[in-house]
């Protein structure tokens, strides 16, 4: 028995010696304490997140264990214990690959690296400092493997709202989150000639560059974790918290119209100027843009509030057209942001956040040309014809505020409201009412759509570090409320008037005729919404989800999710998800996943409708984009709208290996039921009142396959630092089936459009960057290869006998834009240690899409593909910190 006490002391004893506690804080250089940094001991799973003094205690295995420190923003660092009891670390500046994340997981521990799903880490901190992009949607093009957005021409709202993607998918089948909340989408539909055709998405460049500290980027579907329209994956935009300093900067930069090709001298673009490029050289798009951003402390507590303001001014961009598209480029901005981002701690475990902004913008873009002799032209306003302008206002706000808490038994609470609206307002210059003929004014204000968004949520989350190897639990909630909006314009925008001035309303009237043709209505360029397209309707959405990860050991994570969600017109769906990650070596591990989508039809694409008179035989008559609830869609066939639904599937590689990191992961994704717009079918047998008619149809089932790669190597060469990266995305859309049922497939989805859902991605797209940094001077170098896409453009729609049968027509109609490669360079030079100079250019050899005939879709020589139609741009930066 006293051997027994004994042993048993002894064991008391060594335990007690072996677990030591170790407390401490963790600042920045200038000495802030930094506020959610991760301390992990290191080789195990147990681990704390520094309070909001910067605090942390965490009791580890023995006095010899190695602590590791890491945040978003900072280098992560390893720090012996060595013995000790108290440690004060100060964390360095610099992103790390290794940075925690926010979205893929919802466990506060978790790193890039470490996850068992492909995420992209981007740091807005130095990218725009040495990158001549203004946009969002133009950084992310050239940083993110698998992001696709480009500039539109000639496809009216999508002129002002760039549409984009991910993985090809379509622009509404990514979730975009603000600090880890939900974003309102744009009120706008793409419905004419561009990318993303059919689908609404979300304004991403309705967000400052300069409130952003960094973007995470989900490549995998997320619809259980996060809802049930993240089929493609998750955007998360982080932004900036840092106080104490001010800091921003003025750009200066424009395109270089120097594009290569021939171009017909006798044709003039909007500005009336020809333009021989192969000879000239000048600039246009010119664009300025300043930014502030300040940050201040609030209390002793880790509170904070910091603020951007952003102002943009970008010119319009001309490049060759022809006879019907003599303003073809890219629109003009002029746009005012501001956005806040404020925390303040309310005792020890309470925290009350708020974040949002407003944006302003105001843009400009050119339609289709009208010729001097023709019925939609009054000659004695325009004697040599005209080019209509369609401009817009679009007004983008959104606040969101909540509280976060510890509770007594360990949970962590999150209750969060979020409120975002967009309103686009159509104001159409430049233009005629033909049929007011002498009478018409010359700018209409056209209507426009608003849509508006309120969600709350509540999230509960514990990390349980004694069952298996650790355990992460998160259960939550959303009520999510949306409504679509349609507002007339004057009647002007819309009516078609007779002879006398007044607007027709009944057969008896008679509209003014040129060549004893009636002149048609309307605002030329766009026409506007009348009282019959109003509309104005709501749903509710609420949703429950489940997101656990287990730690099964130390090598082997598994990751479940599930959610049921509920639309008050679409009733329930339920969606899973299985992610895992298996590490083979200490720096190599396998990870993949499974998972469901579901996608209800947006309420646009429900409700959005667009009337304009045409006359037959004198008689006039209207042509629509029937919404989904009217009789015409009934009338052809075509049922109510039901939601879209997909399976994932991905399996991939890490590796961290020193200096070097990469990941590969293959990806699998079926969307079955995927909504799609028609062409115009012959609806005059209807007897209605319709000539023609399109709808929105849950048309196709696609698959999508590829691989993403990123590959990073980071270098300490003396004082200097090197940094190499290369990202790839292989990526290929096949339609497996058209649901066309009785109707024509060629009008349903024809040849044309299934080229263009095919082009939403270039096939292959790889970026080489190189970055080179000392004390005071950095040089960037970037390579982007983009892929061969083929488009058909309008020669499709000719007779056949004109091209020797089908196949010919077919052949004759592609437009073919070959592989080519941008590239961007930059420097920078820290001229004292508060101002900054950098100078450089992006796509600096001017290298544009392949030159096509003027049937392009867009109107000029090029479609909207690839590497855009603005060629090279060229700029100069001034930054400054004080």
């Amino acid at each position: 028995m006293r051997k027994i006490l004994l042993l048993t002391l002894a064991v008391i004893s060594y335990t007690s010696w072996a677990q030591v506690n170790i407390s401490g804080k963790v600042t920045d250089d200038s000495g802030q304490e930094v506020v959610g940094a991760t301390v992990l001991e290191k080789g195990t799973s147990n681990g704390v997140i520094t309070d909001y003094e910067g605090k942390f205690s965490l009791q580890v295995s023995s006095s010899n264990a190695v602590l590791t420190f890491s945040f978003v923003g900072f280098k992560s660092q390893e720090v012996a214990v060595a013995g000790q009891t108290n440690l004060s670390v100060t964390m360095r500046e610099g992103l790390e690959l290794g940075a925690v994340t926010v979205v893929g997981s919802r466990n506060e521990n978790r790193t890039e690296l470490s996850t068992p799903v492909p995420v992209d880490v981007i740091d807005l901190a130095e990218i725009p400092s040495r990158n001549g992009q203004i946009e969002i949607n133009q950084i992310l093009q050239y940083a993110a493997p698998s992001f696709n957005s480009s500039k539109q021409s000639g496809s009216d709202g999508a002129d002002h709202i760039d549409p984009a993607t991910l993985r090809g998918l379509g622009p509404d089948q990514t979730l975009v989150l603000i600090n880890g909340k939900r974003r309102h989408q744009s009120s706008l539909i793409n419905v004419f000639g561009t990318r993303g055709r059919g689908n609404t998405g979300t304004d991403l460049n309705a967000i400052p560059v300069a409130s952003i500290k960094r973007i995470e980027i989900l490549r995998d579907g997320a619809s259980a974790q996060y809802g049930s329209d993240a089929i493609a994956g998750v955007i998360n935009i982080v932004l900036k918290d840092n106080t104490g300093d001010i800091s921003g900067n003025v750009t200066y930069g424009a395109y270089s119209t120097a594009a290569k090709g021939t171009f017909d001298p006798g044709t003039a673009n909007a500005d009336g100027k020809n333009r021989l490029y192969d000879d000239d050289r000048s600039f246009d798009g010119n664009t300025v843009r300043a930014s502030l951003n300040y940050g201040l402390d609030i209390g002793d507590d880790g509170g904070f509030v910091n603020f951007t303001t952003e102002f943009v001014n970008k010119e319009k961009v001309l490049r060759p057209g022809a006879s019907f598209r003599q303003g073809y480029g890219e629109a003009g901005i002029q746009g005012f942001n501001f956005m806040v981002n404020a925390s303040v701690p309310v005792g020890d475990k309470t925290e009350f956040y708020a974040f949002g902004g407003r944006n302003f913008r105001n843009t400009d873009a050119y339609a289709f040309s009208r010729d001097a002799e023709s019925g939609r032209n009054v000659s004695s306003i325009y004697p040599n014809g005209f080019t209509p302008r369609i401009t817009s206002i679009i007004s983008d706000a959104s606040v969101s505020t909540g509280f976060k808490q510890i509770l007594p038994n360990g949970w962590k609470m999150d209750v969060n409201n979020s409120f975002g609206k967009n309103d686009f307002h159509y104001y159409i210059k430049n233009t005629v009412n033909a049929s007011l003929e002498e009478a018409s004014p010359t700018d209409f204000d056209a209507g426009g759509h608003s849509l508006a968004m309120n969600v709350t949520s509540a999230t509960l989350t514990k990390y349980y570090d004694g069952f298996l190897s650790g355990t992460n639990l998160a259960f939550g909630m959303e009520y999510r409320t949306e409504t679509f909006g349609i507002f007339s314009g004057e009647e002007g925008s819309y009516a078609t008037y007779d002879t006398l001035g007044l607007a027709i309303t009944g057969p008896d009237q008679q509209a003014p005729e040129y060549n004893d043709e009636p002149r048609p209505g309307g605002s030329q360029g766009f026409p506007g919404y009348s009282p019959a397209n109003e509309v104005l309707r709501s749903r509710s959405n609420l949703a429950l989800y489940v997101d656990t990860e287990f730690n099964i050991t130390e090598q082997f994570l598994l990751g479940a999710a599930v959610r049921y969600e509920n639309y008050s017109d679409f009733g329930e769906t339920f969606n899973y998800k299985l992610a895992s990650r298996l590490e083979l070596t200490d720096n190599l591990a396998l990870r993949g996943s499974l998972s469901s989508g579901f996608r209800a039809p947006s309420l646009a694409q429900i409700y959005y409708n667009l009337r304009f008179t045409n006359f037959i035989g004198g008689e006039a008559l209207e042509v629509l984009l029937a919404p989904n609830n009217s009789p015409v869609t009934r009338g052809f066939g075509i049922e109510q709208l039901k939601q879209e639904t997909a399976k994932n599937a991905s399996l991939g590689v890490t590796l961290g290996a020193g200096n070097f990191t990469a990941t590969v992961d293959g990806y699998y994704i079926t969307v079955k039921d995927r909504i799609v717009l028609t062409d115009y079918f012959d609806a005059s047998s209807l007897n209605i009142n319709v000539v023609d008619a399109q709808f929105f149809a849950n048309g196709l089932d696609t698959k999508t396959t590829g691989v993403d790669m990123v590959l990073n190597y980071r270098a300490q060469l003396g004082a200097n630092r090197l940094n190499v990266a290369l990202t790839g995305n292989i990526n290929d859309i096949s339609i497996e089936k058209i649901n066309n049922g009785n109707l024509d497939a060629d009008v349903f989805f024809g040849p044309r459009e299934q080229y263009f859902l095919k082009a939403s991605a270039p096939p292959s797209k790889f970026g080489l960057n190189i970055g080179y940094f000392t004390d005071r001077f950095d040089v960037s170098l970037a390579f982007t290869r983009f892929s061969e896409i083929t488009v058909l453009d309008w020669q499709i729609y000719e007779d056949d006998a004109d091209y020797g049968g089908y196949q010919n027509k077919l052949n004759a109609s592609k437009d073919v834009y070959e592989a080519g490669v941008v590239t961007d360079l930059s420097v920078s030079f820290q001229v004292t240690d508060g101002l900054t100079l950098s100078l450089g250019g992006n796509n600096i050899f001017n290298v544009y899409p392949s030159q096509q005939d003027d049937w392009t879709d867009s109107g000029g020589y090029w479609d909207s593909v690839q590497m855009g139609v603005g060629g090279a741009y060229f700029f100069g930066r001034i930054g400054f910190t004080f």
